[in-house]
């Protein structure tokens, strides 16, 4: 008799383990620098702090976040749109509905990988944050 075959993840998952295995590999390849250099101002090395442990769940926080922008551009655009008289009523019931079940995704997203969309809020330094403030 053979093996026995494991049980097969979901492709879902799967994938991420391959992006996180990419991005594993990627970090590797980033030379070690010296603990003088990591504290000159100015360098990356000692702004990026990459832990094997927790790789997964900073590129999902990532990509979260370039889908919650992406989703903001796409409601701010929609509602733009809707006060130009640009779209019929069937259009504007799809475009609402779908902007619902994107939102209710990216929180669904967001409980699994226990983060908030505050979390997905970059700090881009004296640009301000990424997205704007909930509310606004």
């Amino acid at each position: 008799m053979g093996k026995p075959v494991p049980p097969q993840q979901p492709l879902y998952d799967r994938r991420l383990d391959e992006v996180a295995a990419a991005a594993t590999r990627a970090f590797a390849l980033v030379p070690a620098r010296s603990a003088d250099e990591r504290r000159r101002p100015g360098t990356t090395a000692g702004r990026l702090g990459t832990d094997p442990d927790t790789v997964e769940r900073d590129l999902i926080k990532l990509v979260l976040t370039i889908v919650e922008l992406l989703r903001q551009l796409m409601e701010r655009t929609a509602l733009h749109r809707v006060d130009e008289g640009d779209l019929t009523e069937e259009q504007e019931e799809r475009i609402g509905t779908t902007l619902m079940i994107l939102q209710d995704r990216m929180a669904e997203l967001c409980e699994r990988y226990d983060l908030t969309l505050a979390d997905l809020n970059l700090d881009l330094g004296p640009l301000g944050s990424l997205l704007p403030p909930e509310g606004s």
